[in-house]
């Protein structure tokens, strides 16, 4: 039977943004098998969700007198984690489409080309993180790390037509998605519209 840990109380959540230190140390500790369960699905890879999880939890200890409401620690950290999942895919994103330098090159690109290309950053990294995770995992590797296919078959215990066969539906999907987003006005909360439809 899987054991169940419990998000830590009102009370000890208060404490600890009163600035109780053992207080604190304790939410953060209680907290952790949660942060780290959110970022499983969330992130590409068990290592991307170590990172996101221990990165969520500094975020606490260090922000948590920010928490509004002592019952929204777990959705606070949700947010958190999904947050810091997107920015690893935000990080590998650019890279795949950076071209080379020339020397005369200017050296930073007009304020409107970096808002566009910021846009569409947030957007292919919005439209990844919502593909489900078997199909996440095989494009960021295969895609967006620039993983030869077979070692990407071989680290997701798949074989070669397998892990094609999902990357073809990964593909897919994202290009859906990014057609509907294309469509469809961004929502202000920079979540994707539910459906592709106008509402």
């Amino acid at each position: 039977m899987t054991q169940r840990f419990p998000w830590p109380d009102e009370r000890l959540i208060k404490a600890a943004q009163d600035g109780d230190v053992a207080s604190l140390t304790t939410v953060v500790m209680e907290s952790q098998p949660h942060v780290r369960k959110f970022a499983l699905p969330l992130c590409a890879s068990p290592q991307d969700a170590e990172d996101a999880a221990q990165e969520a939890l500094i975020i606490l200890y260090r922000k948590i007198g920010t928490l509004r409401a002592t019952g929204a620690l777990a959705s606070w950290m949700f947010r958190i984690v999904r947050n810091e999942c997107l920015r690893q895919v935000r990080l590998l994103v650019p890279r795949k489409d950076e071209q080379p330098v020339e020397p005369q090159a200017p050296a930073e690109p007009s304020a409107e080309d970096a808002v566009l290309q910021k846009l569409e950053v947030e957007r292919i990294a919005t439209a990844v993180g919502a593909l489900p995770r078997d199909l996440r995992q095989v494009l960021i590797m295969r895609d967006i790390q620039g993983v030869p296919g077979k070692a990407v078959a071989q680290s997701l215990g798949l074989s070669t037509p397998a892990m094609k066969s999902r990357l073809h539906r990964a593909r897919s999907a994202l290009r859906q998605s990014l057609a509907a987003t294309d469509r469809v006005p961004d929502r202000t909360d920079g979540r994707p519209v539910e459906g592709g439809a106008p509402p």
